[in-house]
């Protein structure tokens, strides 16, 4: 028997490779078919069975190219409505894969069709659950992504998670091992374990959601206070994990296209593309195209770019580093942006060269900063991070808000921003210079240092 987790940090989520006797499974995939295949390859599989976990919202699943490259089935649990072909299978439903068994567990709270997989070893005692967005370490998944007007209310589907927790995974033997879909940093949750496995029997003594003593009322107060906005793209990769979309090979053949600078600055205007510059912030801030927007690939990339990007067909072209313009063009496609029509080849260096418009923003180290001196501080951090603690000149505007608040701001006003540690007040910077904000200051790296020792409670 083999248990693989594939972890992907960017977006905190594990999809999984289980094989016996010849014969593999894959829970969750991500959108390249490539990792899957290659494991299989190497081992000698068949690859028998796809099983999906729910229609995520965070990423679009390589379920589709997966089953077209290797004939897999595509599984889904009760009540799943796709419009392409799978498997709906019911409660209870059992699935060979060489010695072992997969035993569907109808989970609904998260999403209506939400599906825990329980794998039997072969003598058929329960080894491990695949417990998709249902269970997390130290967090359940959050009931408020399918909730219908008129139907079903976040507290409805509340209910039907502590229903599912409690007749379905509690009732599992101790020693049985859960494997999540999402760890801490995933949106999909609000107090996620940086743990990705534990034992069931450890999360019944750890997990606040997994309480002998919790009441249905105490369960649903707790599970659906304080939740944050979903971010924006996550309906769009519902529809598209529902309905499909292009192959993983078309966007790439689409995407990885190297432009010279000259054909760079045509696209742009033709096709009024966002110039996505993925470099580090270091490097962004002293030289960018005009207009460009910043998000480095080096950092909770593909989610901040759903948040701030709210139209997936949005014509993208891209900045980045040589040697990393695939990755960027995969790693947009896991969130659902497949419109990269191409990348500056050569990067900024060649951007220069060809003489083309470069744009700066003023940047200072966080030792260089002095509050009490600032004409007007903007904090990008969440509110939760602000209600922390912050300086008591700032002014809390979520990077996540910044889109939709710009029209409150003053663009003759000079505003200094700061996060925790750059990343995010760079892309704030970035979006607010695009918009015609010139009198910038982006604070960078150790600003926890002077929250430390500046900062009020709010």
């Amino acid at each position: 028997m083999t248990i693989e987790q594939i972890y992907t940090g960017c977006l905190a989520q594990g999809a999984y490779y289980i094989a016996s006797n010849g014969e593999a499974a894959i829970v969750d995939p991500l959108r390249s078919p490539a990792p899957y295949l290659q494991k299989a390859q190497e081992a000698g599989d068949t690859i028998k069975y796809i099983f999906e976990t729910h229609f995520h919202a965070d990423f679009v699943s390589g379920h589709i190219d997966l089953a077209k490259e290797t004939g897999a089935k595509i599984v889904y649990g009760p009540g799943a409505k796709t419009d392409y072909e799978k498997y709906e299978a019911t409660d209870g439903e059992e699935f060979k894969l060489g010695e072992l068994t997969i035993r569907a567990l109808h989970t609904p709270g998260h999403t209506l069709e939400s599906t825990t997989y329980l794998l039997l070893d072969k003598t058929g005692k329960p080894h491990a659950i695949f417990s998709g967005d249902t269970l997390f370490i130290g967090d359940v998944g959050r009931p408020d992504l399918a909730q219908k007007k008129g139907a079903l209310t976040t507290e409805d589907l509340a209910g039907l998670l502590y229903d599912s927790l409690r007749r379905k995974i509690m009732v599992l033997p101790d020693d049985v091992i859960v494997y999540p879909a999402h760890g801490a940093g995933s949106a999909c949750g609000k107090k996620m374990s940086r743990e990705t496995t534990d034992t069931l029997g450890n999360q019944k003594a750890t997990n606040y959601a997994l309480r002998e003593d919790m009441t249905r009322e105490e369960f649903v107060k707790e599970v659906t206070e304080g939740l944050a906005a979903p971010p924006a793209y996550f309906s769009e990769n519902v529809r598209l994990n529902k309905a499909g979309y292009d192959s993983f090979d078309e966007v790439m053949n689409r995407g990885a296209v190297a432009l010279s600078p000259e054909q760079f600055e045509e696209v742009a205007n033709q096709e009024m593309a966002l110039i996505l510059d993925v470099r580090s912030k270091e490097e962004f801030v002293k030289g960018f195209i005009p207009n460009s927007i910043f998000v480095g690939l080096d950092g909770s990339f593909a989610p901040w770019v759903g948040e701030l990007v709210p139209d997936l067909q949005q014509p993208i072209l891209v900045v980045t580093d040589p040697g990393r313009e695939a990755e960027t063009v995969e790693r947009l496609s896991r969130v659902g942006y497949d419109n990269t029509l191409g990348y500056l080849d050569g990067g900024i260096r060649a951007w220069k060269s060809y003489g083309g418009e470069i744009d700066t923003i003023e940047t200072i180290s966080a030792d260089e900063f002095v509050p009490g001196d600032a004409e007007a501080i903007l904090d990008v951090r969440k509110e939760s991070e602000y209600a922390g603690g912050h300086l008591r000149e700032a002014r809390n505007l979520p990077l996540s808000k910044l889109t939709t608040h710009t029209n409150q701001l003053d663009q003759q006003q000079c505003y200094h921003l700061h996060c925790g540690s750059g990343y995010r007040s760079t892309i704030a910077s970035s979006i607010l210079k695009a918009r015609g904000f010139d009198r910038l200051v982006n604070v960078q790296d150790k600003v926890a240092d002077i929250l430390s020792r500046e900062s009020v409670d709010a």
